[in-house]
């Protein structure tokens, strides 16, 4: 079966003492200690104290326990039951990772001989999980964590638009969390380096205490700590049969504003947000954090600019408040020309008219009271 039998059978064709690429035998050659009178005896020497290597889950070496766990699984399907107790994603996705593994070894020639080695190993076959689980299995192997690479070309390109802070790629946008025409909540999975790097301690702790209340099967205990993660900015999102720690962000679209809820036409504009995003990752190129504490940017998905989308559509308006660009306006004229959505009503209130006049009409309910 490759690499990983020949850890156990010897099969790479060497001597007595390759068989076994993780210990050497113990025996040593018999020879004939040479003879000593009393008045010639050599000194005693010093006894030397050697440290024991640390071992693996199985007390064994932890590489022996590595190459005997993938051996085990390539013919039961089964990974090590313990294992739950250091991670937090679901079996299914552990029995993912193993045949990751498995693939790994055996593509790996020669197998590797040192704790380093088998870290790094599993650190490329397990690149896109997240953070804290990859750390739960080298800490279950007792290997050391290894330097991960900074966040890919997917995640962060080499070069922004001028002004851009940073970007944004969410995990599929829930229809719920679209408020309206010109905001949403998404959450971006922290498999990406840069994104586990702002991690809290605290929420780390939470996800490990979870999931050891779950493989205890204290459900209400796990159902609490879910909830406090949920309060901290976090939410704990199921993809593809695996279970992915995501951080909330709350976005807010640059250059556009969409008729409130309350307002005419305020259900239709949500509406066509929904339909361009609802269910989809986006990209979103960050410029600013507003007083609200929300992410202000340029919205993409699937390549197509979704401000220019909301706005031929006659969805919304040009915030040219804030945003001076010249194809936003010209995107607004080509909508009211042609009466699309909100324009169909021929004068329709601005949203920032509206919002000036809401906050008016309570400060006067104040002042009465």
């Amino acid at each position: 079966m490759g690499n990983i039998l020949r850890c156990f059978k010897g099969d790479d064709g060497g001597g007595d003492g390759d068989h076994y690429p993780y210990y050497k035998p113990t025996s040593r050659p018999h020879y004939q200690p040479p003879q000593y009178s009393d008045q010639t005896a050599p000194p005693p020497r010093p006894q030397q104290q050697q440290q024991p290597p640390p071992l693996g889950p199985h007390g064994v070496t932890p590489t022996t326990a590595l190459a005997r766990d993938l051996l085990s699984f390539e013919s039961t399907r089964m990974v090590p039951d313990d294992l739950s107790q250091h991670v937090a994603s679901s079996r299914k996705a552990q029995v993912k990772w193993y045949q990751n593994m498995l693939e790994a070894y055996k593509n790996t020639t020669p197998p590797p001989k040192t704790p380093a080695d088998a870290a790094q190993l599993i650190a490329r076959a397990l690149n896109m999980i997240q953070r804290a689980d990859l750390e739960g299995i080298l800490e279950f192997y007792n290997f050391p964590i290894p330097s991960l690479p900074t966040a890919s070309s997917n995640h962060q390109p080499s070069s922004l638009p001028e002004g851009v802070q940073f970007v944004l790629n969410t995990l599929p946008v829930y229809d719920k969390c679209i408020g309206d025409g010109d905001g949403f909540t998404a959450y971006v999975s922290t498999v990406d380096p840069i994104e586990y790097a702002k991690v809290p301690l605290e929420v780390r702790e939470l996800v490990r205490a979870r999931t050891k209340a779950r493989t205890c099967r204290n459900y209400q205990r796990a159902d609490a700590l879910l909830s406090s993660l949920n309060k901290a900015g976090y939410k704990i999102i199921s993809c593809s049969d695996d279970e992915v720690l995501a951080r909330k962000y709350r976005i807010r679209m640059r250059g556009i504003d969409a008729p409130e809820l309350e307002m005419q036409y305020g259900e239709e504009s949500r509406n066509g947000l929904v339909k361009l995003i609802g269910g989809k990752n986006v990209k979103v190129y960050v410029y600013d954090l507003d007083q609200f504490g929300r992410y202000v940017g340029d919205i993409y998905c699937n390549n197509v600019f979704i401000q220019e989308q909301m706005l031929k559509n006659g969805h919304v308006w040009h915030f040219k408040t804030y945003d001076k660009r010249p194809e936003f306006a010209r995107w607004e004229r080509e909508a009211r020309a042609a009466n699309r959505g909100l324009w169909a009503s021929g004068n329709p209130e601005k949203p920032w008219d509206w919002r000036r006049e809401q906050r008016n009409a309570r400060q006067e309910a104040i002042q009465v009271y």
